[in-house]
């Protein structure tokens, strides 16, 4: 028999022995990683144990926390981003029932809320333009009311500039 295979059973033996000694409905897993070397991970564990009550109990009594890095909490928040920015898109939304709802709900209401400030600042652009070409043709008004408002335009299409139409 194979080391790896020899240690797998020797491993399980003793948590089998062990959780025999536990109390009802307490669970047990071994995790035996090397720095860098993933492929030499070895993950034991009881029959039934939920893995989210795992992490769970890493955070609770293990130090596992928000801060520092690990592929989990890049790939979670990953993919949060990617339902913030598809809701703001209004494009692919998660299945129906899916954790990632939440978060492509608010990208959709920030989204929905830009569309209407676009159209709420083209709208104003269109009509001080026309006071704009009335008060240029009708001529005797305060040329600094002009000015401003021609200022106002110029921010007004520079912002515009950017969004497509």
């Amino acid at each position: 028999m194979p080391a790896t295979q020899r240690f797998h059973q020797t491993a399980n033996d003793c948590l089998e022995r062990l959780a025999a000694d536990l109390w009802p409905d307490a669970k047990l897993a071994l995790v035996i990683y090397t720095p860098g070397k993933p492929e030499l991970d070895i993950v034991l564990k009881d029959s039934g144990l939920n893995v989210d009550e795992v992490v769970s109990t890493l955070r609770r009594r293990g130090g596992l926390g928000l801060d520092g890095e690990n592929i989990y909490k890049r790939l979670l928040c990953d993919a949060i981003v990617g339902a913030l920015a598809f809701g703001k898109q209004n494009s692919n939304p998660p299945p129906a029932d899916h954790w990632g709802q939440e978060f492509w709900d608010i990208g959709r209401a920030e989204g929905a809320r830009q569309e209407e400030l676009i159209h709420a600042l083209r709208l104003a652009r269109k009509e001080l333009d026309a006071c704009q070409r009335v008060i240029h043709y009708a001529g005797g008004f305060d040329p600094a009311y002009v000015d401003d408002a021609q200022a106002a335009l110029k921010v007004a299409d520079a912002a515009l500039e950017t969004i497509p139409a």
